[in-house]
């Protein structure tokens, strides 16, 4: 399971595009956002990297967490 600080997220909507570009990797990935602590949370068979990049492509910034 992958974990990421993502400090840029607020809403529901984040969310529903931080799982469309993990799903974008893998589409049986699942994706649990905290929005009170930015903590992010993926399961996955891509890598951490991908993973990240996805997220970083999607308009998002990522920190380890």
């Amino acid at each position: 399971m992958a974990r990421f600080r993502i400090p840029d997220i607020h809403c529901d909507g984040c969310i529903r595009s931080l799982t469309g570009a993990v799903r974008g990797l893998d589409d049986q990935a699942t994706l649990q956002a905290d929005l009170t602590t930015k903590l992010v949370r993926v399961e996955t068979n891509a890598s951490d990297d991908a993973v990240a990049e996805a997220i970083r492509d999607a308009g998002f910034t990522v920190e380890p967490a």
